[in-house]
């Protein structure tokens, strides 16, 4: 196959494509699935990434990886795509990336999204998720983006207005400042998304609600609101079929200890809680969570942080309903939103608060983006302002950030070089799972057809077992069960056919306050006497939920 370069985004059916390629080129390690499909009909692929000679994905540690669940963030869609080829180009050649498909398997879902993603590529009307009308089935009254000068994109509109809050920068004139509290006797400006007002009455300009007003991040079932207390909720959890289709695939695969979600932007590693603090969570699972973090800033570069702590909208209002909380919550999975794509950094600011920013920040941060914007983009991130005369308005001046394709996306010659630490962290990550394993057996002859049978059973996994404390808390995950299979005419003596062992730890949740003095607790001895002829054969086989399937067959007097 024709592999890709990574040098612009791809629409849906290019994705399904790629998919389809990626699992033709390679049969024995890709395979396709349909989790369901999207409100207007479109499939929502998953990858599982596996080597099948050794054994199905439903019997070994598994890792998560979604994109592109909010409309516009096209580059985790990418990215997931990114991930999956790296991977299999690399697998025989490459020892971590053999050893992950060897012993481990990936679920990858490049586009949670394909009809928001559709519009996002193909419209220049914003989309938050789904692209069904809510929570209004009609229009109401006010302004709605739309591109009102045929220049295929929805920037901004100044008017002048003596009471407006904006004015033009002393330093560069397409740069809009805020007019200070006391400050009058200048040229002021209000500034609206470039678009029409419903019913305009001459006189007041409301802003309409958006049209299409869904938030698949918010439509998880953990502490979800309803509308009035969360924008974009949906009427009920799991209402849409995006989010059933996550939530019915990993309630289901309990073989997922880890997980990321792809979106965009500001450069950062999030993890849970959105609603309560560190100090609310297991601590050996925030111990864990930093842990991985700090692997994950090592190769990407990114900060980790929580939603609660640095992350919030409002500092006195919590986000509900999203992924990651979710799939921690719920099933102790450690599930990351990664934000790909950071302009803001790549202009020199890179100190910053992610969301007061945004709110508030220096005119010299918007200096820098805009220089970075005249050097690497040759200006074409920006569109400089002209005159325009709006049907409503009157005389305007359209202009402003291509957010979608600068702030939202990195400009298509930047997305392989955000794409690529990503990717190895999805891989470092995913080998952080458990593993079991069954390791030395021996059998010994006792004379008289007797035989003594023993095996050591052992997580070689970075996480335990049950994966997180918080899996263990919302009793997700079984005891390790190890089943013994007697050869014909063979009875056993001591020992169990059938046995819970517990869990055994990893290298994880170790944190002694001196020393390193732990215990091999990721080991348990088993032992069994039986009566069996000579030449018979047995199997033990250990199962585990999380850390996978492990099996061994011995030949006793052999």
């Amino acid at each position: 196959m024709t592999m890709l370069d990574f040098t612009s985004y791809l629409r849906p059916h290019e994705v399904e494509a790629a998919l389809h390629a990626f699992a033709a080129a390679y049969p024995q390690l890709c395979t396709l699935q349909s989790l369901g499909q999207s409100h207007e009909g479109r499939p929502i692929w998953c990858a599982t990434l596996t080597n099948q000679a050794t054994g199905a994905d439903t019997t070994k540690p598994a890792f998560w990886l979604d994109a592109n669940l909010h409309a516009t963030e096209v580059t985790g869609c990418m990215g997931a795509l990114h991930a999956i080829q790296t991977i299999l180009q690399r697998y025989g050649h490459d020892p971590r990336a053999t050893q992950l498909l060897d012993q481990r398997a990936l679920y990858i879902v490049p586009c949670l999204n394909p009809d928001g993603m559709e519009q996002a590529l193909t419209s220049p009307v914003y989309v938050r998720s789904g692209t069904r009308r809510y929570p209004y089935t009609d229009e109401r009254d006010g302004l709605y983006p739309a591109d009102i000068d045929g220049d295929g994109l929805i920037v901004e509109m100044r008017v002048p207005d003596p009471d407006g809050g904006w004015k033009v920068s002393e330093h560069d004139p397409r740069l809009m400042r805020r007019r200070g509290p006391d400050e009058v006797g200048g040229t002021y400006y209000r500034v609206y998304k470039e678009g029409l007002i419903r019913n305009y009455d001459g006189q007041q300009v409301k802003i309409a609600p958006p049209a299409q007003g869904l938030d698949f991040n918010r439509n998880y079932p953990y502490v979800w609101q309803p509308e009035g207390e969360q924008r974009g909720a949906g009427p009920y959890p799991g209402s849409e079929p995006e989010v059933r289709a996550v939530i019915a695939f990993l309630t289901s695969h309990l073989n997922v200890s880890c997980a990321i979600a792809y979106h965009t932007f500001s450069g950062v590693l999030l993890r849970p809680y959105a609603d309560k603090a560190d100090d609310q969570m297991a601590i050996e699972d925030l111990w864990t969570y930093k842990e991985i973090g700090e692997r994950g800033k090592q190769l990407t570069g990114y900060p980790h942080l929580s939603v609660y702590h640095g992350f919030r909208y409002h500092p006195r209002e919590i986000m509900s309903g999203a992924f990651d909380d979710w799939a921690y919550h719920q099933l102790g999975i450690f599930a990351w939103t990664v934000e790909l794509w950071d302009m803001i950094g790549e202009a020199g600011i890179k100190e910053r608060d992610f969301i007061a920013w945004l709110r508030e920040h220096p005119e010299e941060d918007d200096l820098k983006l805009l220089r970075w914007n005249d050097e690497h983009l040759e200006g074409k991130g920006f569109v400089n302002w002209r005159p325009f005369e709006h049907p409503q308005l009157g005389p305007v001046e359209i202009g402003g950030w291509i957010e979608r394709r600068t702030f939202g996306n990195p400009p298509e010659k930047f997305l392989l070089k955000t794409l690529e630490p990503n990717t190895e962290f999805v891989i470092a990550h995913a080998l952080m799972t458990p593993r079991l394993e069954v390791r030395e057996p021996e059998v010994t002859a006792l004379g008289g057809d007797l035989y003594r049978v023993r095996v050591l059973i052992a997580n070689s996994g970075y996480l335990p077992t049950y994966g997180s404390k918080r899996a263990q808390a919302a009793k997700v995950v079984r005891p390790i069960e190890v089943q013994l299979t007697l050869p014909n005419e063979a009875s056993l003596v001591t020992g169990e056919l059938r046995q819970e062992l517990g869990q055994l730890e990893g290298r994880a949740n170790k944190r002694a306050l001196w020393g390193a003095n732990y215990p091999t607790d990721n080991l348990r001895r088993l032992e069994w006497t039986l009566h069996a002829p000579q030449g018979g054969s047995l199997t033990i086989c250990a199962r585990s939920q999380r850390a996978g399937h492990a099996e061994v067959s011995m030949v006793l007097g052999r």
